[in-house]
């Protein structure tokens, strides 16, 4: 084979892949994605004689590299530093996992190498949920987003089960291709595409089955969602003064609110003028919300802000503490969500899956032994604080909590489960998506926020600051929305849920077992290389 054919089939890889996180495409190209580039593994894999195994990286490097480029390239509208930082370390990293693969089916067997596809990167992609350097936009199951009535199954699996799917149909149809160019005969390979089909069509029909079945649980809330469409690069933070903008919020709130209405959202970083949570009830802004829900007393109003909390001398400073600059007094900031009703206890809750480089400095905790450095320079080690429990905000008349969600929390699927197993009803997210410009970017966040809803069977109403701000029901299916870049404010009536699913209860299990037993592979395939090399010396 040319090795212009091998680079086509690289690039045919990289489309199909792409397509997925289109808004006009399925997400069930994903299906077949993987199939030119496992032309091209197979035959290295044949003629690995004449080909080291790092021709296969090269290839797999460049599909994965063009993937990640089509499909997240908004990033540059935010840091074009994090754009290229995003692309490298996930195409190294998908590249380095795939790789492997294909070095343990050189060191074992075809079918030994096809199981370590599967439990390698489903056991990466677990990882990348879990690590300090996280970046899982790219979760192969999360492709499969906009095919909600095809999915409804992810309340058992979670994404992950969707990643496991997509793989093995993949296998399955390289092997159907592989046998009939090898035998040319139709008839040998009906039993293979019998097993396609099935394996393809069945998780369908089930999800179909239970999305026409699904009957919504809870009791019904009223709740009103506001889009403030305020400019985050020339207003949000300096262009409009923070008097407009609360006046903005307020006045959308007051637009629409009426007696019945039970909670209303704001977006992420709504309030933003220096709020300190050791005088929370000494904020102008906080106050004013206050006089807002006084005067609508069944109103539970759930907004974001930007937050710090000052140390008192003597307490235990954090691995993310900042210094003032002139006056010894320690500090953490963070991005958070408050509620304000007529208890006013006014819970926080803050946001704890950062992006990294933009809100946090990986590993802060290595920055521990360097601590009297840091402080002496300004005290800082580059990362927002953070908290170690998923908070729940309660409603001030019943035992109903909310999740507050905030923006990039959203794409976790077993974090945000977190909040359900602390008595969550329903899902809140909080976001700003206006960073990324008229991009996918936007949209494929929304999208995410129909997996939370499916995954938890939890209705979701999500406030953007510009981006899509939404309501959606416990089968994922969006209710109604507002437009891009547009000033607006919506309501709906949404149902509460007490119920467990069963990936609410157990998480991602299918990446601790695709983890054990990658670690096993990995570990079989060490051994195996070791005695080849000593073989050799004999």
């Amino acid at each position: 084979m040319k090795r212009s054919h091998l680079f086509i089939f690289a690039i045919i890889s990289s489309i199909l892949l792409s397509l997925a996180w289109y808004q006009q495409f399925s997400g069930l190209f994903l299906s077949i994605a993987f199939v030119p580039l496992f032309i091209i593994e197979d035959y290295l894999y044949q003629n690995k004689q004449n080909n080291k195994s790092i021709l296969f990286y090269g290839y797999a490097a460049l599909t994965i590299g063009i993937w990640n480029i089509l499909t997240t390239y908004w990033v540059y509208n935010a840091a074009l530093v994090g754009v290229i930082a995003a692309v490298l370390v996930n195409t190294f990293v998908l590249t380095t996992t795939i790789w492997l693969a294909h070095l343990t089916k050189r060191k074992t067997n075809e079918k030994f190498g096809n199981f370590a596809i599967l439990v390698y990167w489903i056991g990466f992609e677990y990882l990348y949920l879990n690590a300090e350097i996280s970046w899982p936009w790219l979760n192969l199951g999360n492709g499969l987003a906009k095919d909600i009535k095809l999915i409804q199954w992810y309340e058992y699996t979670g994404v992950l089960g969707g990643t496991f799917w997509i793989l093995l149909l993949n296998l399955l149809a390289f092997n159907i291709l592989k046998q009939y160019l090898k035998l040319k005969s139709f008839r040998s390979i009906l039993p293979n595409i019998v097993i396609f089909v099935f394996v393809f069509l069945i998780p369908i029909i089930i999800s179909v089955r239970i999305f026409n079945n699904y009957t919504e649980k809870g009791k019904d809330y009223n709740i009103v969602v506001i889009q403030p469409n305020i400019d985050p690069y020339n207003d949000k933070f300096g262009g409009m003064s923070h008097y407009e903008q609360l006046n903005i919020l307020l006045h959308l709130a007051d637009s629409i609110t009426d007696k019945n209405t039970d909670y209303v959202i704001g977006p992420e970083t709504a309030l933003d003028n220096y709020i300190w949570i050791n005088n929370l009830k000494e904020n102008y802004t906080i106050q004013a919300i206050e006089e807002f829900v006084k005067k609508r007393p069944k109103v539970n109003f759930v907004v974001g802000m930007d937050a710090y909390y000052e140390y008192s001398p003597g307490e235990k400073l954090s691995s993310t503490v900042r210094k003032m600059r002139d006056a010894d007094i320690y500090y953490d900031a963070y991005n958070s969500s408050i509620q304000i009703d007529t208890a006013y206890n006014l819970p926080t809750y803050h946001k704890s899956k950062l992006v990294v480089g933009v809100e946090k400095m990986p590993y802060p905790k290595l920055f521990k032994l360097l601590e009297k450095v840091i402080l002496n320079l300004g005290g800082t080690t580059g990362s927002r604080g953070t908290q170690d429990y998923r908070g729940t905000f309660k409603h001030t008349t019943d035992e109903t909590r909310i999740a507050p969600v905030i923006c990039y929390e959203s794409i976790y699927g077993e974090y945000v489960t977190e909040y359900i197993r602390n008595g969550a009803n329903f899902i809140f997210v909080i976001t700003n998506d206006g960073w990324w410009g008229n991009t996918p970017g936007y949209r494929q966040h929304l999208n995410y926020s129909q997996l939370r809803a499916i995954e938890t069977r939890r209705s979701v109403a999500r406030s953007a600051n510009t981006g899509i701000s939404a309501f959606i029901n416990q089968k994922g299916e969006i209710l109604n929305k507002t437009d891009w870049w547009v000033r607006d404010v919506i309501k709906n009536t949404i149902k509460s849920n007490n119920e467990l699913t069963f990936y609410v209860r157990y998480g991602d299990y299918i990446g601790r077992i695709a983890s054990f037993f990658g670690i096993l592979a990995l570990l079989y395939t060490l051994v195996q290389i070791l005695l080849s090399r000593k073989l050799i010396r004999k």
